[in-house]
């Protein structure tokens, strides 16, 4: 089994991969103006540290329940924030007014060919460091990660099954990859917020139906058991979407076969003030 530990990237989750590269692309009168991203946490920091390196004025639309040490180091990274209820508000039609009004350039979480292609890379290092590999097992929200891996496996490594791992409350990307329609799912309750997405992408479903052998799902007591193993026994901080391909790793039979594994762990920005109700979970 090798583990891509992408909690330890800069910003503490594979989000700065995809941020940095669409970003640094911008044209001179687009980084002036400067860019809009919507995100719970992990793209929202990722985006505003890329704005910091790149100088680049950035304004983040971010759910009031986002966890408090996402929002805070998205303020420390420089971003200014623009608040919303999930529950009443649609963060995608509060990003688009603001970005017209102020003729910034929107930054989107997943559903973006640069974000995209720059997720990818996590596949493409662990890939070039560990060699081939029989099955890659990669956390799924909107799908950004997942089809940007699947790319990278089917190039060099195309003997290499690549699975999705979705929360079973946010099941949404699984049901879409089974049917073969896209199914959309509204503020599903997990601990793994990172994956609480409406749905796959308008770019990412379809590279996700070419490209991704399977998806499957896990609950939150799974998650939660495979999270804290990673941080007793491998002493790694990994939040709760960052471990959900370790959970279908540890807790089900998907690699049953399988000689060598990729796992992608895609964060590790843990707000402290939850491992309480966590613990009481377990």
């Amino acid at each position: 089994m090798f583990f891509k530990c992408e909690n330890l990237q800069r910003a503490g989750a594979f989000k700065f991969r995809g941020a940095y590269n669409a970003m640094s692309r911008l044209s001179a009168d687009q980084r002036r103006r400067g860019v809009l991203a919507y995100s719970s946490g992990n793209h929202a920091q990722a985006v505003a540290l890329a704005g910091q390196l790149l100088d680049i004025p950035r304004v983040i639309v971010m759910p009031t329940d986002a966890p408090a040490v996402k929002r805070a180091a998205t303020e420390g990274y420089g971003a200014a924030i623009v608040p919303y209820d999930r529950e009443r508000e649609d963060r995608e039609a509060i990003g688009r007014r603001i970005a017209a009004e102020r003729g910034l350039t929107i930054i989107p979480p997943y559903d973006h060919l640069h974000v995209i292609a720059g997720a990818g890379t996590a596949a493409r290092e662990l890939i070039d460091e560990v060699g081939p590999i029989d099955l890659l097992l990669v956390p799924c929200g909107g799908g950004g990660l997942l089809s940007g891996s699947a790319l990278t496996a089917r190039a060099l490594a195309p003997g290499c099954q690549v699975v999705g791992v979705e929360p079973a409350a946010a099941d949404d990307a699984t049901r879409s990859f089974r049917s073969r329609t896209l199914h959309r799912v509204d503020n599903p309750k997990t601990i793994a917020d990172g994956a609480r997405t409406p749905s796959l992408g308008a770019i990412t479903f379809p590279l996700v139906l070419a490209n991704v052998s399977s998806m499957t799902v896990v609950d939150d007591e799974r998650l939660l058991r495979a999270m804290f193993y990673l941080w007793e026994r491998l002493k790694l901080v990994v939040e709760p979407t960052g471990a959900l391909a370790a959970a279908a790793l540890l807790e089900t039979d998907i690699a049953e076969g399988a000689q060598r594994v990729g796992v992608i762990l895609s964060g590790g920005n843990v707000d402290l003030a939850e491992i309480g109700a966590w613990t009481r979970q377990r």
